[in-house]
């Protein structure tokens, strides 16, 4: 079953034409992961995330702006390709400049039947962060409504809640075992079954991430584990990258990418209150990504414990060339995490870069790891 998130990942623009062609649903590809994935479900919309291809691109110049992040200009160039030709509308709830921009560009440029910007509060600790965004998600709700045709009642979105949180708790489940001494998945079948998750019906994904987890209690990686690292900073799914890594005598046990736990880390929690306003708590509430964790830097400690918990003996803390809240986020983790006694690399990401760059860093940086371990 482990293959599975995989063959979707790999297969997902076929598995999003098919699902339209089996349901007669709408797919709305998103840009960031703080659109609400409950209420698209509530309305009978597939949510997709839109993602980049990690080759090289001529096309997104006219367009967008060189110094920009190649993760942003990534994903403008597969709409621009066709690439996303079924999506029937897409939607980005603010998150980065660059980011916004690829969705800016890609709704003039690109023949889109719908679109819909949601705001969304950056200073998330405000008192204030709940009710503006409960008022934005009444907006999104009534938009969503009109689109597809379909009235979203709270039972509805009850159900979209309990689809989501189900996947949620179960690929939780999957991480834990990552704690154990000899993991039963590698970080690169773990990526896959997480961003899997982003792009495919998710009852689907969670009938399959139960029927693993029955295979993971007896499953073993086959291999040494070697040097247990965490991966965090910009957007990831880079298979090529991190294939690379585990290859030369690691094992990816923990994350913190929207590629990752920050994606599925936090619940819905209904607690009595109606289900628009439990929404809105839990994406005010989540895991922050660096636009939204002020003043108090809430990321830190959490990404600490995130270390501490899977036990890893390294980090490798990656950024996006160009990427701006995580080039302002990271000295703060870096230091934090070597205060605790672990080793970091830092690498600047970049798809015109030949891995075999990368390759030679992260080679010396495990065996500085190994060196340590012998004292």
């Amino acid at each position: 079953m482990i293959d599975t998130f995989q063959e979707r990942y790999e297969n997902r623009h076929e598995y999003a034409k098919q699902w339209k062609d089996k349901t007669g649903g709408k797919v709305l590809g998103y840009f960031c992961t703080y659109v609400p994935e409950e209420i698209c479900i509530a309305a009978g919309v597939l949510p997709v995330r839109i993602l980049g291809s990690h080759e090289p691109q001529d096309v997104t110049e006219p367009h967008i702006f060189a110094m920009y992040c190649p993760f942003c200009r990534d994903c403008l160039a597969q709409g621009l390709e066709g690439k996303y030709d079924y999506l029937d509308g897409i939607s980005i709830a603010q998150s980065c400049l660059h980011i916004r921009q690829a969705y800016t560009s890609w709704e003039l440029h690109v023949p889109t039947d719908w679109s819909y910007y949601l705001p969304m509060p950056h200073h998330v600790q405000s008192p204030r962060a709940v009710p503006y965004l409960l008022a934005e998600y009444e907006k999104f709700k009534k938009a969503l409504e009109d689109w597809t045709g379909n009235k979203i009642t709270d039972d509805d979105l009850k159900r979209g809640i309990e689809t989501v949180n189900k996947d949620r708790q179960l690929m939780k489940q999957v991480y834990e075992l990552r704690k154990r001494e000899d993991p039963p998945l590698s970080g690169l079948e773990s990526m896959y079954m997480v961003v899997s998750s982003q792009l495919i019906d998710k009852g689907e994904h969670a009938r399959i991430v139960e029927d693993s987890l029955k295979e993971l209690e007896d499953r073993t990686l086959g291999r040494p584990v070697g040097q247990r690292l965490i991966i965090l900073g910009s957007e990831n799914d880079d298979h090529e990258f991190i294939k690379m890594v585990e290859s030369c005598g690691s094992t990816f046990v923990i994350d913190d990418h929207c590629t990752g736990t920050r994606y599925f880390w936090d619940q819905v929690s209904l607690n009595g209150e109606d289900p628009l306003t439990a929404i809105a708590k839990r994406y005010v509430n989540r895991v922050p990504c660096p636009t939204k964790d002020w003043p108090v830097r809430t990321r830190v400690p959490h990404i600490v414990s995130l270390a501490k918990d899977w036990d890893a003996s390294g980090a490798v803390i990656l950024q996006q060339k160009f990427c701006d809240p995580h080039e302002l986020d990271i000295p703060a983790i870096k230091s934090a995490l070597e205060e605790e006694g672990l080793a970091t690399l830092f690498l600047e990401l970049d798809v015109t870069v030949p891995i075999g760059q990368f390759k030679t860093r992260v080679e010396a940086f495990l065996e500085i790891l190994d060196e340590e371990d012998l004292f």
